[in-house]
């Protein structure tokens, strides 16, 4: 699904992913507009301009995410500015893409997206990280009551994703089905209260 209140950018976009293994099944120009329509439709992937008439980009990914745990949710947007990207990822966002990518680059990070990957370019990557050991500070201690009620399944789950595991690589380490593990990762979100995969997985603490 795509939200974008400009005509010509969703034509663009729609023309980018065409493949036989994509299908575009929503659009939405306003932030309001997908806070209604993606729930019924429950995309795979969201692709979510910032600059948006009435409620911003990062404000729909913020009331989306908890929604919408299995539904991966990309910024596609002319911003590069680092709080926009810190902010996206912060809410839940799994990807950070500028309107600059070529077509082939947004096809590649939508396929991305769905296989549980970090869809943005590298040096957003970088910054990202940059930041996080910037401001890391121990998120969770040792003995997280949270982490307690994990099932054990959730765990092992919530183990790979630490390693930066996809959806796909965790299936098959587990011998389960991807939507299994995507069942799983939406139940972890939840039990530790987290809004991201990546903020999830830093509540991980190997056992001693």
């Amino acid at each position: 699904m795509l939200v974008d209140d400009h005509a010509l950018v969703r034509m663009a976009v729609r023309q980018a992913l065409e493949a036989p293994d994509v299908e575009l099944v929503a659009e939405a120009a306003s932030a309001e507009e997908a806070l209604v329509r993606a729930p019924q439709v429950r995309p795979d992937v969201l692709l979510v301009d910032i600059s948006l008439p009435g409620m911003d980009g990062v404000a729909l990914v913020r009331e989306l995410a908890p929604r919408l745990p299995e539904t991966r949710i990309v910024m596609l947007t002319v911003s590069g500015a680092e709080h926009d990207l810190l902010d996206a990822m912060r809410y839940g966002a799994i990807g950070y893409l500028t309107k600059d990518v070529s077509p082939e680059g947004l096809l590649r990070a939508v396929r991305s997206a769905y296989d549980g990957g970090l869809a943005m370019p590298r040096r957003m990557a970088a910054r990202l990280v940059q930041h996080l050991e910037e401001t890391s500070h121990p998120a969770t201690p040792a003995n997280d009551p949270a982490l307690g009620t994990l099932t054990g399944r959730e765990t092992e789950v919530l183990r790979l994703l630490a390693e930066g595991r996809t959806d796909r690589e965790i299936a098959a380490a587990l011998t389960i089905s991807p939507r299994t593990v995507e069942t799983h990762v939406g139940t972890i979100l939840h039990k530790l209260g987290a809004r991201s995969r990546a903020e999830a997985a830093r509540h991980y603490r190997p056992p001693d």
